[in-house]
């Protein structure tokens, strides 16, 4: 016998409303940044990538770069148009396969409407076709594409990506990437990770790269030159593959004895850090007019002046650390600098201490003693330095002023296991300085706001009693400390992040 089932007419209409697809009212444009404060075009609103696979060629005679992006991405939100941080000419865009409209707007947005509305929770695949010289685009003001003799490199911070490929621009929204490169035979290219392989056919050689782990698009690097490059394997097996232009002049001897160690320093860090947390390792030095260098994941950059004085392995350690504090790690937003380079300067302090030439101590104290209270120095607060200090030296040295004052609260034991957790809860992530904060108090059992209020959002030089309860003032009538030996090493990197 047949049952017919009685639905409640307020039932029925309910079931009626969920089963009516969105309607066009429904979706709405992709925000055209994430919300940073210290830059507000940065990224966009609206999906998250996941991969980019990126097919380019690049002529070094002329600077001219065609590329096609694919790009893997999924909404966030009903979408009816989204942006990507761009700055060469566009040809084509496809969504989903279907042709889409785009147009440009601000100073780097890329505007894209698909022939329909696109879902929230959807995948998305978004293919941009694109053609330009890299070096002539100019956006707020600056190029972060370096032209070289033989060749041109993509590196820079807080953004780089807008150069070479589109992208949602921000720290952020981390995705895997694929960069394959074809150049003419005789030239190299150089990105992230591993190389797959490398092919030649009718005069040009196609370098395919492999990036595994997230990695936010501004830690994406490109150099197309003529590389002298060795290869090795850790201990562990990780594929190490450095590159050095071969027209470094009087650099080059310093630069391979500095980079030629990152190994070493790797395996030291991971001593520190616990495993590295990528599938690469390396760095590579172009012949670039520049003395700074860059974190870019698993294959730091360095600018050729940055050993003009002399070997430095102090700023390998410094951009080795940023593998860890930095680029698995990331800023959750700019403000949050302090995550990346206080912690960078401080593993450069930990290397004196290994290597004998001035403890962390030793280092605290005499960066404490040697600035007066009047120095503009101590005005600049590290856990939210503003747009124009974000590289500013306090960030550095009284970033790592805090550190050791965390150290000395809470003892050796405490503070290296805090080092080694943080990387590993946060792994592949974003973080604010909130957040750490957070996370000592959780490992010590101590409260630590006001030693970090102190040393990183006070401004004005932190008194002789909270000094000295930090463990670095002098005591009354005590002689002020010697530079340590390694001081001169260590602050030859104060300007490396002094891009601009």
């Amino acid at each position: 016998m047949h049952r017919s089932r009685l639905i409640a007419p307020g039932a029925l209409a309910a079931s009626l409303l969920l089963a009516i697809p969105a309607t066009a009212a429904d979706f709405t444009p992709g925000a055209p940044g994430v919300g940073d404060s210290y830059y507000p075009d940065h990224g966009n609103g609206g999906y998250d990538v996941s991969h980019y696979d990126l097919r380019l060629k690049y002529q070094p005679k002329t600077d001219l770069l065609e590329g096609t992006a694919t790009i893997s991405a999924t909404t966030t939100q009903d979408l009816s148009r989204f942006n990507l941080d761009f700055g060469l000419k566009v040809s084509e865009v496809r969504v989903n396969g279907k042709k889409a409209a785009f147009t440009r707007s601000g100073e780097q947005e890329l505007e894209i409407t698909p022939k329909s509305g696109l879902p929230k929770g959807s995948s998305v695949t978004i293919v941009v076709r694109y053609a330009g010289k890299p070096s002539e685009v100019k956006i707020h003001g600056f190029t972060a594409w370096q032209r070289t003799p033989d060749g041109g490199v993509a590196a820079q911070e807080p953004e780089s990506a807008a150069w070479w490929f589109p992208a949602n621009d921000h720290p952020r929204d981390k995705a895997t990437f694929d960069v394959s490169v074809a150049v003419p035979d005789g030239s190299q290219a150089i990105s992230n990770g591993v190389l797959q392989r490398q092919t030649s056919r009718l005069g040009w050689t196609r370098f395919d790269w492999r990036s595994n782990k997230p990695q936010a698009p501004y830690l994406a690097t490109l150099a197309v030159g003529r590389f002298d490059i060795t290869t090795d394997r850790t201990e562990n097996g990780l594929p190490v593959l450095n590159a050095y232009s071969k027209d470094l002049g009087d650099n080059a001897g310093a630069a391979r004895a500095s980079i030629e160690r990152t190994t070493e320093v790797a395996e030291w860090l991971e001593e520190v850090f616990g495993p590295y947390p990528f599938n690469a390792l390396g760095g590579y030095v172009p012949n670039v007019p520049a003395s700074y260098a860059l974190e870019t994941q698993t294959r730091p950059f360095y600018g050729p002046r940055a050993f003009a004085n002399g070997s430095n392995v102090s700023i390998v350690v410094h951009e080795i650390a940023h593998q860890w504090y930095g680029d698995s790690v990331s800023v959750e937003n700019w403000k949050d600098i302090w995550i990346n380079e206080g912690f960078a300067r401080y593993s450069q302090w930990l290397w004196s201490e290994k290597e004998g030439e001035g403890t962390a101590q030793e280092l605290a104290d005499y960066a404490y003693a040697s600035r007066p209270a009047t120095d503009p120095f101590w005005q600049v607060k590290p856990g939210d330095p503003g747009p124009d200090n974000q590289f500013h030296a306090a960030v550095y040295d009284r970033g790592a002023l805090a550190l050791q004052a965390l150290r000395n609260k809470v003892g050796d034991k405490t503070f290296f296991k805090i080092l080694k957790g943080w990387p590993t809860e946060r792994a592949h992530g974003n973080a604010s300085v909130r957040d750490f904060v957070s996370y000592a108090e959780k490992v010590s059992g101590k409260p630590l706001s006001g030693l970090f209020d102190t040393w990183l959002y006070t401004a004005g030089k932190p008194g002789a009693p909270a000094a000295r309860g930090a463990g670095v003032a002098l005591a009354a009538g005590e002689k002020a400390p010697a530079k340590p030996k390694s001081w001169k090493k260590i602050t030859a990197t104060n300007t490396l992040h002094d891009h601009h």
